[in-house]
């Protein structure tokens, strides 16, 4: 891979495709292997399959749609657990963008 380039982030899915799916990957197979795998899955396909991963100021960081508790479904979790369990994965895709992409924090 190329060394980073931050203007070609704005067209990210045109030059960071495989890169991002590397990063939510890792991050996936990460936190499936630490938290409820139910949980997990339903926070992957509900919440972050709407996700956008940014670059700003030298920090990556993932926009959420809006309401991310609200669009799961299928899984009894509290609020609470919710919120915390989803902060944990975007810091952990936030860190692996940094990893694979190769920008250091």
């Amino acid at each position: 891979m190329s060394e980073f380039d931050p203007e070609k982030f704005e067209e990210k899915y045109v030059h960071y495709f495989n890169e991002l799916q590397r990063a939510y990957k890792n991050a996936f197979e990460y936190m499936n292997e630490r938290y409820d795998s139910e949980l997990v899955h339903g926070i992957d396909q509900q919440v972050l399959n709407e996700s956008e991963p940014q670059y700003e100021n030298g920090e990556f960081s993932v926009d959420l749609p809006e309401n991310p508790y609200g669009r799961l479904g299928g899984v009894i979790v509290e609020r609470e657990r919710f919120e915390e369990v989803l902060e944990i994965y975007v810091e952990r895709i936030e860190a692996e963008l940094h990893r694979v992409l190769g920008v250091e924090r």
